[in-house]
Parts: structure tokens; C-alpha cells; sequence
């Protein structure tokens, strides 16, 4: 059990630290907190720690604190959806995780050349997304960064330049916009890295991730696809190095709830909903239960199952008319 006392454990500490924070300065998430009867002095471990539904960050204002805004990011999603607004109060705070959660994984930024195929993302002036692979193109050292739109025939030849070149290259790209290219373009690259960063957005027919990475990997001639857990509501990143599979920086740490019961959490459930804890949420709520299924591995690791209908998830409308 990872409990309030272990202080050995500097995650579990700040953890417990930044749950009383949050508690006492961020008001929805303290009236949640108190429709489920819990607070920090009833809460010694984790799995007893309330986790505010990812959907309230559509309906409330989510902050811890009183602060002018840097920027708000919205999420992607089709026009009809209503979006979800994450407000920052310190963006240097966002920057330093999101390079670390990279850095922890694939080693340093300044090594890599950055692609971006992210044409719904570009068109969202306020995408976390995009602001972070604009950070990473200014903190690479290597020449060669750039967005591509829909322009395949030219990302397809600045690929191929730069597999001449044996440089390191990463390549982001949403779902659709790189079946878009696969359809058309084919090359064996083996040491490319591609990220696939999210779904279809409604531009296409929804593919099994086996189905979609099939046909990835036979266009980029590469081994596996990646992809990153990331979203608007959250700061930091897990990654996949293939299979689905993903791992937690440091800062950050996946439970599951029981679907049945998502007040019912643990560290040891071997499939559910995920709960994330983000300690780089600082001033807006580190403790979110995301609508998204996973199964926990036996080294760690979470693969992601899919998305469950937000209008099953139940126990997640305990504020409606607040």
C-alpha cells in the first residue's frame, strides 16, 4: 500500500502535499471531495485519494489558487464537442515537465529533428500539443524542424533527405493524417521514431490500434509505432515505445477504478478506468479519472485499452447544477 507515512518515498510525499493543497485552495475540487466525505484527515493512502472526473474541466473552472492565466489550452475534438480549457498559471512549470517526461524516455531534445503531420492540431491556436513540439523544434540543434499540413509530397521528401543524412528524426503525427499519407507514400526508414498522437477526429472511419499500426509501420518501414499519453487536462506525458504499452515519468503514476464503482481504486487492479496523478498539475488538480480503459502489466506498464462512453461512466455527476 502506498501510504501518507511512507516518507521514504518523495512521489508519495509531495503527493500527500499537494492533495492538502489542492484541497483547501481549489474549490471544486474541495466540494467533490466533500460530497465524497473525504479530506486529509481521513486520507492516509492513496487508494483512498478522490480523483475529480476528467469532464469537469468542460463544465468548471478548474484552478488551485487565485492567478492571471498565462494561457489557457483547449482540447482537440470535432466542432460539435464542447472542450475542455486548462488553465496555466506558469508555463515554465509546463515546459520543464514535458521536457523531462521526453528526456526520461528518449534521451536529449537538442539530438533529435522534429516533424510534425498535425493539421486539426494547427488549426487549435490554444493545443498543449503544439505548444510543446514548438518548444521541442526551438530546442533542437539540428536543422530540418517543421509542420508539413497536408503537404505529403513534401514531408515525404524531407524524410527521405533526412534518412540520407542518418540523422534522428521523430515524426508527430495524428491518426488520420498519417493514414492520409500511408495511402499514397511508402519508404523504409527504419530509425525514424513515429509518434501516433491521437484518433481519427472524426475525418475518418475509428481503426483497432493493431490495425492502424499494421499499416503505419508498413508505410515508414519502421518496427513499431510510438505514441504519447498526453492531454489537455494534464501536464506531463507517458510514453509507448510499441504495443500500447505505457510508462510514467516520474512526476506521474497511473491507478485504475473498478468500473463498476469508479469511488473504488486501486494499485493493484489488473483492469479498469485509469486514474492519473500528475504532481506538475500544481495549480490545477493533480488527481484526475480519465474516461480511458487500461490494463496494468507485470513490469509496470499500462496498455490502453480504448475510451469508455463518458455517458457510462457513472459517480461522475455528483456537480451537475453547481
Amino acid at each position: 500500500m502506498l501510504e501518507k507515512n511512507n516518507i521514504s518515498s518523495p512521489f508519495i510525499a509531495k503527493t500527500f502535499q499537494l492533495f492538502e493543497y489542492q484541497y483547501f485552495n481549489n474549490i471544486i475540487y474541495r466540494q467533490y471531495c466533500d460530497l465524497l466525505r473525504r479530506n486529509p484527515d481521513n486520507v492516509a493512502r492513496i487508494e483512498e485519494l478522490p480523483f475529480l472526473p476528467i469532464s469537469f474541466f468542460k463544465t468548471h473552472k478548474i484552478v488551485s489558487g487565485t492567478f492571471n492565466p498565462q494561457t489557457v489550452f483547449f482540447s482537440s475534438g470535432t466542432t460539435s464537442m464542447q472542450p475542455s480549457k486548462h488553465y496555466i498559471k506558469d508555463l515554465s512549470l509546463y515546459e520543464r515537465s514535458f521536457t523531462e517526461s521526453f528526456c526520461h524516455f528518449y534521451g536529449s531534445i537538442e539530438n533529435y529533428t522534429f516533424l510534425a503531420l498535425l493539421p486539426n492540431y494547427q488549426e487549435n491556436p490554444n493545443s498543449s500539443l503544439i505548444y510543446m513540439i514548438d518548444k521541442m523544434m526551438q530546442l533542437s540543434t539540428l536543422p530540418y524542424n517543421g509542420y508539413f499540413l497536408d503537404n505529403h509530397q513534401t514531408l515525404f521528401d524531407r524524410l527521405l533527405q533526412l534518412k540520407t543524412a542518418r540523422c534522428r528524426v521523430i515524426l508527430f503525427g495524428v491518426s488520420y493524417a498519417l493514414l492520409n499519407f500511408a495511402e499514397h507514400y511508402r519508404l523504409s526508414f527504419p530509425e525514424l521514431i513515429v509518434f501516433e498522437t491521437g484518433g481519427m477526429k472524426g475525418r475518418r472511419k475509428e481503426l483497432v490500434k493493431e490495425e492502424l499500426h499494421a499499416i503505419l509501420t508498413a508505410a515508414f518501414g519502421v518496427s513499431k509505432i510510438h505514441s504519447e499519453y498526453g492531454m489537455c487536462e494534464l501536464l506531463s506525458q507517458a510514453y509507448s515505445n510499441g504495443n500500447n504499452i505505457f510508462y510514467t515519468p516520474p512526476q506521474m503514476k497511473f491507478l485504475l477504478r473498478d468500473e463498476r464503482n469508479p469511488l473504488v481504486h486501486s494499485t493493484t487492479l489488473d483492469t479498469g478506468l485509469i486514474n492519473v496523478i500528475d504532481l506538475a498539475n500544481e495549480h490545477s488538480c493533480a488527481f484526475i479519472a480519465t474516461d480511458d480503459l487500461g490494463r496494468r502489466r507485470h513490469d509496470g506498464g499500462m496498455e490502453i485499452l480504448g475510451r469508455m462512453d463518458s455517458a457510462e461512466v457513472r459517480g461522475c455527476n455528483l456537480l451537475i447544477g453547481m
